[in-house]
């Protein structure tokens, strides 16, 4: 169940309540919070923040809104190189990088921006990989019911690049393969091909 903003009186009062926390943040760092350079930084940060973990305001049949369609097609559907930006919830730096969406229809299709909305969804808001790609997959599988759906993520991560073995090329890649894409190894590798492949 995702966890959402907590409910105050008002917009403004939450926005309010967020920037007194930058507020104190910036303070504990040992800076002013009144000095010029910082002193729209509480209201900005909050903004971003609601703007970056907007995810969780989202609800599944808002963002597919009935575009699941009756149709006779058999082949693979690939969305791919749709560009991500999440959070780590770990460190709450920030991840980004590209996806890769694919399903083997059954009965039914999705529009294709509807792909990239689920996406969009599930990568605002706080984060790990792995969950990222699994929670896509699985949400795929629920609303098509397709024969299959396979979905890889590449991504960088600045908990590795800024801080920690600050490896600055390193890239992880995680995937998630149901029904045909994980039984059938042929079906596998023919996304892996076409994800691969470049203009």
């Amino acid at each position: 169940m995702p966890h959402r903003w907590r409910k105050r009186s008002g917009e403004a009062e939450q926005d309010a309540f967020l920037q007194s926390l930058v507020r104190d943040l910036l303070k504990e760092m040992g800076e002013d919070p009144h000095r010029e350079g910082l002193r729209q930084t509480p209201e900005r940060m909050a903004k971003a923040l609601r703007h970056l973990t907007a995810g969780y305001g989202k609800e599944l049949s808002e963002v597919l809104n009935g575009a699941i369609f009756t149709e006779k097609y058999d082949e693979m559907v690939l969305v791919k190189d749709i560009d991500i930006f999440s959070l780590c919830e770990h460190h709450l730096l920030p991840f980004f990088g590209k996806c890769h969406v694919a399903y083997l229809p059954k009965t039914k299709i999705l529009g294709l921006s509807k792909i990239v909305r689920l996406v969009e969804m599930y990568s605002r808001r706080l984060q790990v990989q792995e969950r990222l790609t699994q929670q896509i997959a699985h949400t795929l599988k629920q609303a098509v019911q397709p024969r299959g759906v396979g979905v890889v993520i590449e991504a960088y991560h600045f908990c590795m690049m800024m801080r920690g073995v600050e490896k600055q090329n390193s890239k992880a890649v995680t995937s998630a393969m149901l029904g045909v894409f994980e039984k059938r190894p042929e079906v596998r590798n023919e996304l892996l091909q076409l994800i691969n492949r470049r203009p």
